[in-house]
């Protein structure tokens, strides 16, 4: 399994660097949104009870994902300040960390659903935004990807060898606080990488860059409780090792608004 998923990580960042630095940021714009609907795909078998959703109740969210999504890149539509896009996301991910911590129930369909919009819509604009609107925008992009994917790595790899206390078993039994601390000390590591690279001073970056690190647990853990509210195993099988879209991006669908908001106040976006 650890073979297969290496194969697969390496394969997938090779098509990532191609995308982000040899085609044009609109072919970024499309696989981004490709992602994201892809996600939603899976997410729409979380608003029913043990993945139970008819196709049509699935196409309508799909559907509210597209119509949301144009909304907010239509010339012709009235778009919602891009500000107010990232503060209803941190502050729906401020919500779902109290969710997950506090009340780690079923979810009724209605707040599956909403919980979907939320996830996906503003990590769609946050991503487009950080590729097309940033300067560097493609580095930013990748940075991203390395600050999430070495939290990711670091988080497993402790969690194998040290994990004894769980981080959230109602939501998440493999997950441990040693494996948060693993992944975070990664992640820091990858974060004044980072500094280094776009040359900034390291404090205030790191301690943004950590900042994006929790929310991107808080995403992981969300996408947990959604399938274990839903009764589903798996949101699906598109990557071999990986599982579904949703276990490659819901860590990110967290970290991207933030990281772009924490831009916008540090004067880089």
């Amino acid at each position: 399994m650890l073979r297969q998923r290496v194969v697969t990580a390496l394969a997938l960042g090779a098509f990532i660097i191609v995308v982000l630095f040899l085609l044009p940021a609109w072919a970024a714009v499309a696989v981004i949104t490709a992602a994201i609907l892809a996600g939603a795909w899976e997410w729409s078998a979380f608003i029913g009870s043990g993945g139970r959703v008819s196709t049509i109740a699935r196409l309508a969210f799909v559907a509210v994902v597209i119509a949301l999504i144009a909304a907010l890149a239509l010339p012709a539509a009235p778009p919602l300040p891009g500000r107010s896009v990232l503060a209803i996301a941190i502050a729906w991910w401020v919500v779902a960390l109290g969710w997950i911590t506090l009340a780690p129930a079923v979810a009724p369909r209605p707040t599956g659903a909403i919980a979907g919009f939320l996830t996906l819509v503003p990590a769609w604009y946050a991503l487009v935004h950080l590729r097309t609107d940033v300067a560097a925008g493609a580095q930013w992009v990748l940075f991203l990807l390395i600050l999430v994917t070495a939290t990711d790595s670091g988080a497993y790899f402790t969690g194998r060898r040290f994990g004894r206390v769980k981080l959230a078993p109602r939501v998440s039994p493999g997950k441990t606080w040693e494996g948060v601390i693993g992944g975070f000390v990664a992640g820091c590591v990858a974060a004044i990488a980072g500094a280094a690279w776009f040359g900034l001073p390291p404090g205030p970056f790191v301690m943004l860059a950590a900042t994006v690190i929790v929310f991107s647990i808080v995403g992981d853990l969300l996408e947990s409780q959604m399938k274990r509210s839903a009764g589903v195993k798996d949101s699906g099988t598109l990557f071999p090792g990986h599982g579904g879209m949703l276990d490659r991006i819901d860590s990110l669908t967290a970290a991207a608004p933030v990281l772009l908001a924490g831009l916008n106040v540090l004067g880089l976006a």
